[in-house]
């Protein structure tokens, strides 16, 4: 599962001309879930969001409060785009988990959220709307978070599958095509040498 968190002093989503949600100063989070998230990642993606120390206490001193500890609102925004893999400059989102299968997944994180702190001050988007959504960013903070139990890097998955393709391709080599290659490489790098097919060279000069 992957989250942008973005501290804000307000933040509002709007579907055509309607205002379906708004808040003042708070947390504004966009969150992607992929097809590998169970609910563990869930449950490590609220803890996160409702106790990171994004905020001042009130003496003014930095990075000391949560969203919880100032009673601030969060506004959740679900953005399946978030587990984008680009496939040369086309985006691919197949690593996003299916609309049937994300929103009711979705709608218990948010259930998950409001169970943790004050039902009231969590609002939401409208899942699947194309929405606009604006933001006015305090600060600006921005957080990216990953839940420990998704996805590895697509580029890391991209590499190790780069990987073990060339290790199929040697082992789907048969051995005379080997033994042709390393035949030929010794040739070139002493003409005198034994093949190995024609017999041995080094007895032939000796008779």
């Amino acid at each position: 599962m992957r989250v942008i968190i973005q501290r804000v002093t307000k933040a509002t989503v709007t579907v055509g001309e309607e205002e379906i949600s708004s808040i003042g100063r708070g947390l504004c989070v966009l969150l992607g879930v992929s097809v590998e998230d169970t609910q563990k990642d869930a449950d490590y993606i609220v803890r996160k969001i409702l106790n990171m120390r994004l905020f001042e206490d009130e003496s003014g001193r930095a990075w000391t409060k949560s969203v919880m500890d100032r009673d601030f609102e969060v506004l959740c925004v679900s953005q399946f785009t978030l587990q984008c893999v680009l496939k040369g400059n086309k985006p691919d989102f197949h690593s996003a988990m299916p609309a049937e299968l994300a929103q009711p997944f979705y709608s218990s994180i948010l259930e998950n959220m409001r169970t943790s702190y004050k039902p009231e001050l969590i609002k939401d988007g409208k899942f699947g709307a194309y929405m606009q959504v604006q933001i006015q960013n305090d600060g600006p903070v921005t957080v990216e978070l990953t839940s420990p139990t998704g996805p590895s890097d697509p580029r890391q998955l991209s590499k190790q599958e780069k990987q073990h393709q060339r290790k199929e391709k040697t082992r789907s080599k048969g051995p005379s095509e080997s033994s042709r290659e390393k035949g030929a490489v010794r040739s070139r790098q002493d003409p005198n040498a034994s093949s190995g097919a024609d017999g041995d060279v080094s007895s032939e000069r000796e008779t």
